[in-house]
C-alpha cells in the first residue's frame, strides 16, 4: 500500500488542468476541533474506503424514481466533485494524514451509470487508487465480470437506488439491487460489495438482518462491507441487529457519515475493531454542521437532523433532515468529517482500543481487504 499512497500526488492531479474554486473556508473554530480531538488520534496513513467522484458535465440528473430513493440534502453540499476536488479536500481538512481514497461514482449525479463508471475508471488509472463500479442488478453475471475486470475495479457499488422502480421505496430489499447472481461473481473473485442497506428501519430491519446473514453464510469469500454501519445513525436503528449479526464474522462496517458514538461502541462491542473501516462519504462530509435525532411515532423510531448554519445551503425549509441555526450556535459549528472522526474517537477510548486497532480501522483493515481483491 506504500507504493499505492505515494503515487496519490498532487503533480498528478495537476497535469488535469481541472479549476480549482475555493471549496471550503478552514475557520478558527475548526482548526481549533482538529488540534485538540484529532491530530494525535489520527494515525499517519488513512485509507477512505467510501468515496464519490463525478463531474458535472456528465449526463443529466437520475429519473425521479431513482432521486425519490435517496436523501436530497447531499446534493446541498456538492454539485460535482471531480478527483482533484477531493485530494483539496483531504489536504485543507486532514493536513497531517495521508489519506488514499477509494472512489466511485454518486447514483443520483447522473442518467447512466456507464459514463461515472469510466470516468472514475480514468481517475484510478491516473491516481493509482481503488475504485469500484456502480452496478445494476440487471447486469447479468458475465457482463459484470467484465464489466469490473475490464475496467481495473476491485468491486462493486450497488445501490438500493437502482432497484426496479415498480418497488415502493420502503420495500426494497437487499436482493433487489445486489441479487446473488452477483455475489456469486464477487465471491468467486473475493471482490468487495459496498453495501447500502434499505427499508425504513435501517440496520435492525428483520428483512436486512436475513438477507445479510445469508450473504454472509451463501458467499463466504465476498468481502461485504455493510456502508454506514447499516445506516444507523441513531441509537434507535441499533435494535438488536448486532446479536445476530456479529456471529457472522465475514460481515466489515464502515462509519461513513455517521457521527452517532452510541451506535460505535454497540459495533465495537459487537464485532471488534478488526471489522470496522474508516469511511467518509465524501464530498458531503465538507458539510458544516452538528447532527441530533429526534424520535417518530413510525419507522425508523428515530430521525437524525442536520443543524447547519442558516442559509448556507440554500433553502431546507422543507427538509425533515435539516434545521437551521444562527449566532453563537452557528458559529460553533465544524464539518460533518470532524463530528465523525471524534464520535469514533470518543467510541474508541470507551471501548479502551489501542493505538494498534485505531491503526487498523483506518488503514490496515482497508489495506488486507484492497489487496486481497487485487489478487
Amino acid at each position: 500500500m506504500g507504493r499505492l499512497l505515494d503515487n496519490w500526488t498532487t503533480d498528478q492531479l495537476d497535469n488535469w488542468q481541472t479549476p480549482m474554486p475555493p471549496l471550503i473556508e478552514i475557520k478558527d473554530v475548526d482548526r481549533g476541533f482538529y488540534d485538540s480531538h484529532l491530530r494525535d488520534f489520527l494515525p499517519h496513513r488513512i485509507i477512505d474506503v467510501h468515496t464519490h467522484v463525478w463531474k458535472d458535465e456528465l449526463p443529466a440528473a437520475s429519473d425521479a424514481a431513482t432521486a425519490a430513493r435517496v436523501a436530497s440534502w447531499p446534493s446541498r453540499v456538492a454539485l460535482t466533485n471531480p478527483v482533484e476536488y477531493l485530494h483539496e479536500t483531504y489536504r485543507l481538512m486532514l493536513p497531517d494524514e495521508l489519506v488514499t481514497p477509494v472512489i466511485f461514482g454518486s447514483p443520483t449525479a447522473a442518467g447512466g451509470v456507464d459514463p461515472q463508471n469510466a470516468y472514475v475508471e480514468e481517475c484510478r488509472r491516473r491516481c493509482n487508487v481503488p475504485a469500484l463500479l456502480l452496478s445494476l442488478p440487471e447486469w447479468p453475471a458475465d457482463v459484470l465480470e467484465s464489466k469490473i475486470a475490464a475496467g481495473g475495479f476491485i468491486g462493486i457499488k450497488p445501490y438500493l437506488s437502482f432497484a426496479p422502480a415498480y418497488l415502493p421505496p420502503g420495500e426494497i430489499r437487499i436482493f433487489d439491487f445486489l441479487p446473488p447472481h452477483q455475489l456469486e461473481v464477487i465471491d468467486r473473485h473475493g471482490w468487495i460489495a459496498m453495501l447500502h442497506v434499505p427499508r425504513p428501519a435501517r440496520l435492525r430491519d428483520s428483512v436486512n438482518i436475513a438477507q445479510m446473514l445469508e450473504i454472509d453464510r451463501r458467499f463466504p469469500n465476498a468481502q461485504v462491507i455493510i456502508a454506514h454501519v447499516g445506516r444507523a445513525y441513531c441509537p434507535e436503528d441499533v435494535g438488536d441487529a448486532f446479536e445476530y449479526l456479529a456471529p457472522a464474522s465475514r460481515l466489515m462496517f464502515d462509519i461513513s457519515a455517521n457521527t452517532n458514538d452510541y451506535v460505535f461502541r454497540r459495533l465495537l462491542d459487537a464485532v471488534g475493531p478488526q471489522r470496522v473501516l474508516f469511511g467518509s462519504d465524501m464530498p458531503i462530509l465538507r458539510m458544516r454542521m452538528r447532527r441530533t435525532c429526534v424520535r417518530t411515532q413510525r419507522p425508523p423510531a428515530a430521525r437524525y437532523v442536520n443543524i447547519v448554519p442558516r442559509g448556507l445551503y440554500g433553502d431546507v425549509s422543507g427538509d425533515p433532515h435539516m434545521r437551521e441555526v444562527d449566532g453563537p450556535e452557528a458559529d460553533r459549528l465544524t464539518f460533518l468529517l470532524y463530528e465523525e472522526l471524534d464520535a469514533f474517537r470518543r467510541a474508541a477510548r470507551a471501548c479502551g482500543l489501542s493505538a494498534g486497532d485505531v491503526e487498523s480501522v483506518f488503514y490496515g483493515n482497508a489495506s488486507r481487504v484492497i489487496e486481497k481483491a487485487r489478487s
